[in-house]
């Protein structure tokens, strides 16, 4: 058993995490510990390690910009290299040795009398002055709740979940849900199965991916000149940032993002038929937009079946689907997401009066400058309300939360270490902004319902542009009071 006092306790080894912990060293601030219930760091890219994972952000955006890697072997970098680099710098910045993996967090309460938070875990008990919840929106896989699911006997497989050696040889596979991880997966399973069977309730907005390998003379250039690849980063920022028109509503910048799209889809599935099944009947951008270059060859391939509609319930070796169509399979794969605008983790952190944050949230995520909330003192929360993209690197929003934290850290030690919490109106105000700002975007006027959304309203998308968020999100002293 392990346990202590620190000044930070950091929840998950993550993009999050970790970032958080590098800037805390670096700032000197070393009285911290990272908390991880894996054992490995890496988050997201220590979990899915399905065939075909791969990031859908271009590689050298999707990297710190304190840390540009030349080591990418592709334009869009493979789940592996991504953990890689996380490992690489982890260990190179000097924050392995705070890291405790196989450590669970199952409880987290603010305590009025010692002014403090109590971190209970799996292997002992930390006391922190603040704590940082980078757990992440991908981390509880979404099991959906189809009658008959555990009676199908055989196996059933999540995405995030993927075993070192799933039984897909020879297999009839079926493949539930057709977002991010099934276009990348069936592609890769189609040689292996005996046949796949898809089963898309909505079909998906796809661009063509233009992924590319990057070759040891271009990366030997860019390690030459560090200065190219800070060029790079900003360049595909800034092309990035032009792809929020379309979300905005903009008619035009809508009109051309839905013909691109429509004209991938032509180029690559002649058979009108076919076309039909898998046009989407929702505005582009509505959803999270699928970047693949052999999706569209997979699903109309003779491999591959697909089923336009969704699962509605499996018997002994049978999934049934919603058009009354049923097929054999011998494997279940659920492509189905995540537990993103309700994280279960939210039931375990108490605050200060014995809210507990999802009680804090039963209405909707909410946080002041997406990362904190009244009644919860010295809490911060990364890529949680209101704080990732529909349109660029999430990882942007992750510095730019950063810098938050570390700015609120400095100011409570020119109030002589005294906690404070973001005062209530100030978080509504927030709230109020943030529900404008998101008025008229795709996301709500698309016709679509997305993990985005909770209950019809923007949950976790910023209603703006990267550049948006970070000039909204600036730490202020006068946004929050000493706690007693």
């Amino acid at each position: 058993m392990t346990g202590g006092t620190v000044e930070v306790a950091v929840i998950g080894a993550g993009f999050g995490g970790l970032g958080v912990a590098i800037q805390l060293e670096r700032a000197g601030r070393g009285s911290f510990v990272v908390l991880e219930r894996g054992d490995d760091i890496g988050g997201t890219w220590r979990d899915n390690v399905y065939p075909g994972v791969a990031c859908d952000i271009p590689s050298a955006l999707y990297s710190w910009s304190f840390r540009p890697s030349a080591g990418w072997s592709r334009r869009f970098a493979p789940g592996a290299e991504i953990q890689a680099y996380l490992r690489a710098a982890a260990a190179e910045e000097g924050v392995l040795d705070r890291v405790r993996l196989g450590t669970e967090v199952t409880a987290c309460a603010w305590l009025p009398g010692d002014r403090r938070w109590r971190v209970t875990t799996t292997a002992g008990v930390w006391y922190a002055d603040s704590v940082v919840l980078a757990v992440g929106r991908l981390s509880e896989p979404r099991r959906p709740d189809l009658p008959g699911l555990d009676d199908f006997g055989g196996p059933v497989v999540h995405t995030a979940r993927w075993p070192e050696a799933p039984p897909v040889l020879g297999r009839r596979v079926a493949v539930i849900g057709t977002g991010a991880s099934a276009i990348q997966l069936v592609p890769e399973l189609v040689d292996q199965a005996a046949h796949v069977t898809v089963f898309q309730r909505h079909a998906p907005w796809v661009l063509p991916r233009e992924d590319r390998a990057v070759d040891a003379v271009e990366r030997a250039a860019l390690r030459r000149d560090p200065g190219r690849m800070t060029a790079a980063r900003d360049r595909l920022f800034e092309e990035a940032e032009t792809g929020f028109d379309a979300r905005a509503g903009d008619p035009v910048a809508l009109a051309a993002l839905r013909d691109r799209a429509l004209a991938h889809l032509a180029a690559q599935v002649p058979d009108p038929a076919q076309r039909r099944s898998l046009t989407p009947d929702y505005e582009i951008g509505c959803k999270r937009i699928l970047f693949s270059d052999d999706w569209y060859p997979a699903v109309t391939g003779p491999g591959v079946t697909l089923v336009p509609a969704g699962a509605a319930r499996v018997g002994p070796g049978t999934v049934h689907a919603e058009d009354g169509s049923a097929v054999e399979a011998d494997l279940i794969v659920l492509a189905t997401g995540f537990h993103a605008a309700r994280p279960p983790f939210a039931h375990r952190v108490t605050g200060r009066d014995g809210t507990t944050l999802a009680e804090h949230w039963a209405d909707g995520m909410r946080a002041h400058a997406s990362t904190v909330m009244a009644g919860f003192p010295q809490l911060f929360v990364l890529n949680g309300p209101h704080a990732t993209l529909g349109h660029s690197s999430a990882i942007d929003m992750l510095e730019t939360q950063t810098r938050y934290l570390l700015d609120a850290l400095d100011d409570r030690d020119t109030r002589g270490r005294t906690p404070v919490e973001v005062w209530p109106e100030v978080e509504a105000d927030y709230l109020a902004q943030v529900h404008r700002r998101a008025q008229g975007t795709v996301w709500l006027t698309g016709g679509c319902d997305s993990w985005y959304l909770d209950r019809g309203r923007l949950a976790l998308i910023w209603p703006g542009t990267a550049s948006d968020f970070r000039a909204a999100v600036r730490y202020r002293a006068a946004d929050f009071r000493a706690v007693d």
